[in-house]
């Protein structure tokens, strides 16, 4: 391994360390949930893994304890998952060139992994695919390691487990916060924080969700070619 190499992964993980810090409480979370319904830790680890989607992830243990049909899951997925389609794709120009790290960076590409790759804050252009790629797997390190650890305390520690469900919107909430501080431009989240209270005071909270990632993709498109055509 270069030098150039171990700079690019110690930059990495330098700037998912505040990831780490909510990933791991997020996925020990996960876990002892997942392990009161009756999973145990290969569970934990496979999910994390292979599926790696938080929220989704929460939402699939009462989906396994309830029995749901592949249709409910297929459907439920699309749903909870659904943000994933508009915010990715302003991400399809900078992964344009990632070569053979771009099938991973796809699938790593959650909300906080997001948050930290849509700028292009990287050590070089040269390097830059390798710090995204870097940057995604420490993130799902962090959400592996907390899932199997709340498994683990989950299955030797007695826990109550309510209210634990929140910490999701917790994290949605400190991301939020910290994309604000470190960006001049906040039309974009202010565009998201009207468009949503619009969409749940009009569309109700189990179907607003859809309605506003549309709507937020409207209202940013315009002011995309407005912006151009000033320029």
């Amino acid at each position: 391994m270069g030098i150039k190499t171990r700079e690019v992964i110690g930059q990495a993980f330098y700037r998912s360390v505040p990831v780490m810090a909510g990933y791991i409480v997020l996925g020990i979370g996960f876990g002892i949930l997942l392990r009161n319904a009756g999973f145990g830790v290969i569970w934990a680890f496979a999910m994390s893994a292979l599926i790696y989607a938080g929220s989704m992830q929460y939402v699939g243990i009462g989906l396994l304890t309830g029995g749901a049909s592949v249709v409910t899951t297929i459907i439920t997925t699309i749903m909870v998952n659904a943000r994933h389609l508009f915010y990715s794709i302003s991400m399809i120009d900078k992964y344009k060139g990632a070569g053979k790290f771009k099938p991973y960076m796809i699938f790593a590409l959650t909300d906080e992994t997001y948050s930290l790759l849509c700028e292009d804050r990287g050590p070089s252009a040269e390097t830059l695919n390798l710090y995204r790629f870097f940057v995604s797997l420490f993130n799902q390190c962090y959400w592996v390691t907390g899932s199997v650890l709340g498994s683990l305390l989950g299955s030797i520690l007695p826990f109550s487990t309510e209210g634990i469900e929140f910490s999701m919107t917790a994290l949605f909430i400190a991301s939020f916060t910290e994309q604000w501080i470190s960006s001049k431009e906040h039309v974009p989240a202010l565009t998201g924080l009207a468009s949503t209270v619009l969409c749940l005071l009009v569309f109700g909270p189990q179907k607003f969700l859809i309605p506003s990632m549309l709507l937020i993709t409207f209202v940013l498109s315009i002011i995309r070619k407005r912006e151009v055509a000033k320029a």
